[in-house]
């Protein structure tokens, strides 16, 4: 018995229940380790995560899986194929940034609380320079870029203890700094 499969640009596609089967089997043995292989290639848990589905997806997809020799190598194939072309779009986005439009007023901030957030960051910039390299670098992948702390232990070559003690001194001293009255 068949399971048909809706998939973009591929309708109603015979899903072949050996397939299903290797394909689950796959998930389960290998989704961790491409979602930490794609979220050091893109530096983004949530990008490594939706590149991964993304590749799962072409694979579920696949015209002739018999012929596939490897799955797991094929997976992470298209999977770092998909990476690339995840940054390449990034490349094109920063090199062609959105301008708002200049006439658009209601699309402006209220001034005050355009004021205030510029000074809280301004604050917050000040507070993440006064910590250690290591302290500041593992608080920015982990409070700012999202990177889980598994994944910060094997960037920075330290251990998750290690990470956690970081990013706990650095929001502290976040914390403190924030929350510290201003001088007249």
């Amino acid at each position: 018995m068949d399971r048909r499969v809706d998939a973009p640009g591929n309708a109603g596609v015979n899903l072949d229940p050996a397939h299903a089967l290797r394909l689950a089997e796959l998930f389960r043995e290998h989704n961790r380790a491409l979602v930490a292989y794609l979220q050091c290639k893109l530096n983004s848990l949530s990008d490594a995560q939706e590149v991964a589905q993304e590749a799962y997806v072409r694979l579920v997809t696949l015209e002739r899986p018999d012929q596939v020799d490897s799955l797991r190598a094929y997976l992470f194939r298209i999977a770092s194929n998909l990476a690339v072309d995840r940054l390449r779009m990034r490349q094109v986005r920063a090199d062609n940034p959105l301008q708002p439009p200049d006439e658009d007023l209601h699309l402006a901030p209220i001034p005050e609380r355009h004021a205030a957030a510029t000074s809280q960051l301004q604050a917050l910039r000040e507070a993440l320079r006064e910590l250690p390299a290591k302290t500041g670098r593992a608080f920015v992948m982990h409070a700012i870029d999202g990177c889980e702390i598994g994944a910060i232990a094997r960037v920075m070559k330290i251990s998750e203890r290690m990470v956690r003690y970081h990013v706990a001194n650095a929001l502290a001293h976040c914390r403190a700094r924030m929350d510290e009255p201003e001088m007249p």
